[in-house]
């Protein structure tokens, strides 16, 4: 049974049977997860919902292939950002981010580059979200993602690991070089700063 009463293994066997009300109950089941992953690494261009949706449709039509091994939950989570991934990968976004691109507020902060999120207020706090949005939108889609889940989110890399199915020597590989990029990008934007 799971935390909202509802008995998963017994549910996805009568979805295997063509039921639709299990079905509805565990699409409303699976839909706080599916939406939560989505939005933590929804591409720009891509509506959430559009991602909500492709990502059951990718579970149904799969579903006879989950042998019930590990939670539901973790096979619906990596399907969800395998589909995150597929879509940032169509989407072939790599912008350079220049110093021309910040708004008022985004340049503000990076001038005055506190040492921790406490120093910033509110209106800070969101302008440096944004500029290290801007930054991850310049990595790969899986280096992006990555970095996403583990410093963003603050998931361990173990974690990270069973969302993803990637082993942990290339979880740890691909996070430095990923990092290493990323300040790279960082010593870029700032040595374009005017005086």
């Amino acid at each position: 049974m799971s935390e909202s009463g509802l008995d998963v293994a017994a549910c996805v066997e009568d979805v295997r049977r063509r039921d639709e009300n299990a079905a509805r109950r565990l699409m409303e089941h699976l839909h706080p997860l599916i939406l939560k992953l989505v939005r933590a690494h929804l591409p720009r261009r891509t509506a959430e919902e559009d991602l909500v949706q492709t990502t059951f449709m990718k579970i149904f039509a799969n579903l006879d292939q989950y042998a019930g091994a590990v939670p539901l939950e973790h096979w619906v989570s990596r399907i969800a950002i395998n589909t995150c991934l597929n879509q940032l990968a169509a989407e072939k976004v790599r912008p350079e981010v220049r110093w021309a691109d910040l708004s008022e507020e985004q340049s503000q902060v990076l001038e005055n580059l506190p040492s921790t999120e406490e120093q910033l207020d509110p209106g800070e706090s969101l302008a440096a979200r944004e500029v290290v949005e801007k930054l991850l939108a310049t990595l790969i889609p899986r280096d992006r993602i990555l970095l996403t889940l583990l410093h963003l989110e603050g998931r361990t890399p173990r974690e990270v690991q069973k969302l993803t199915g990637w082993n942990g020597t290339l979880i740890r590989g691909r996070a430095f070089k990923a990092r290493r990029r990323l300040k790279k990008q960082f010593h870029q934007l700032m040595s374009e700063k005017k005086p």
